[in-house]
């Protein structure tokens, strides 16, 4: 208890000294908790949307489907059997047919991939329910990105040329009931929506579908004949490798913030020892060992990732507190990124990660505390009390 005492008191006397070191070293802890977090957010928000949207509690692929190969659709298609069908009546399963097609608006041709879904289902938050009208013939609803390119409002129609399972081409003229709006652009981007039963009329694949979507809350078989189950830790590879190759990319800076915090504690402990070697020769001399004077520097060293955590809880509470109610707005150019964003990005601090970054901040400082300390072991009590240095 004494040595922690002297450790801090030696620590208040340097004065603004110890201050700035423990506000580079608290700064860096503070950005090091908002990165961890505002990845996590974003991670937490991109598959919550993902699953409500796009992939519910995973889908069964047909054999050749190929989500990243739009030739591989002509043959990705299967009839639903009586086990899929019963499972589809209780809302565990929602089929998806897809075909490719071109659709014709405002003298443009744009490719684009015509999608049924099940009208009734409740899996995804698609707005499905449109489709139970009489006054068009062909209902269709479109993502916000889809209408902005296509220059599309509700009422507008649009031809829409597609290939039938014999490969002869078709067009009919589809009406666009509703906009929807999602922060997931894989649903969005060049797809086009209609009802299942529709779609298969149109393309004669009765009865058929392109992939299943589960249920999140099911008990569904995670084997169906015919058919491959995709969990959700398969469809989103990819997004959380971006995740896991942001943190490493975030975590340079956040480290050379650390890294010079650590830099200006290491010249004060060399600089603390050559200025103090008759403190040093007077504690040897009063029966501490050298163990002991070394454990007293390298515990004063420390004391700045106290004195650093103790001013980050005075700013950096309050600020990280104000960016998880509020977020962080992201401009409209963030939608041509192609990834799964919110208008908002909501950082979530978990305990792990603030302990994580705790134990860096102190750990870190109380090696490079304990590093020119180990100079003290060489010094001789009489010499060191006469101020000469070895």
């Amino acid at each position: 208890m004494l040595a922690v005492k002297l450790a801090f008191k030696n620590l208040i006397g340097a004065g603004l000294r110890t201050w700035l070191t423990a506000a580079v070293l608290s700064f860096a802890f503070v950005v090091t908790v908002f990165y961890n977090g505002l990845l996590d957010g974003w991670n937490l928000q991109a598959r919550n949307d993902t699953q409500a949207w796009e992939i519910g509690g995973g889908q069964f692929w047909h054999p050749q489907y190929d989500r990243f190969d739009p030739f591989s659709l002509q043959d990705a298609h299967a009839g639903l059997s009586l086990e899929v069908q019963r499972l589809v009546e209780q809302k565990k399963l929602a089929p998806l047919l897809i075909t490719q097609a071109t659709a014709y608006s405002g003298g443009r041709m744009i490719n684009v991939l015509l999608k049924g879904i099940d009208a009734d289902q409740r899996i995804l938050r698609l707005p499905t329910s449109c489709f139970k009208t009489d006054s068009v013939e062909i209902p269709a609803f479109i993502g916000r990105r889809m209408a902005a390119a296509m220059g599309l409002k509700p009422g507008d129609a649009l031809l829409v040329r597609w290939r039938d399972q014999h490969g002869v081409f078709d067009a009919r003229e589809v009406t666009i009931v509703q906009i929807f709006t999602a922060n997931v652009p894989s649903i969005d981007n060049g797809q086009i929506w209609l009802a299942l039963d529709r779609l298969q009329d149109m393309t004669g694949l009765h009865n058929q579908a392109t992939l299943l979507v589960a249920a999140t809350d099911h008990q569904t078989p995670i084997e169906l004949s015919g058919w491959i189950f995709r969990p959700p830790s398969f469809l989103l590879k990819e997004f959380e490798e971006i995740i896991r190759s942001k943190k490493v990319g975030s975590s340079i800076i956040y480290g050379l913030l650390l890294a010079i915090a650590l830099l200006a504690i290491f010249d004060t402990q060399v600089l603390s020892i050559f200025r103090r070697r008759r403190e040093i020769g007077t504690y040897m001399a009063m029966g501490m060992t050298r163990s002991q004077v070394i454990g007293l520097f390298t515990l004063e060293g420390g004391a700045h990732s106290i004195l650093a955590l103790l001013l980050a809880l005075v700013y950096g509470f309050p600020l990280l507190r104000w960016l998880a109610l509020h977020g962080i707005g992201l401009p409209e150019v963030a939608d041509a990124v192609g990834m799964t964003m919110g208008e908002k990005l909501i950082p979530v601090y978990s305990a792990g990660m603030v302990l994580f970054a705790v134990a860096l901040v102190v750990v870190s400082t109380t090696l490079v505390s304990y590093l020119p300390a180990r100079r003290i072991a060489g010094l001789k009590p009489t010499e060191a009390l006469r101020g000469k240095v070895q």
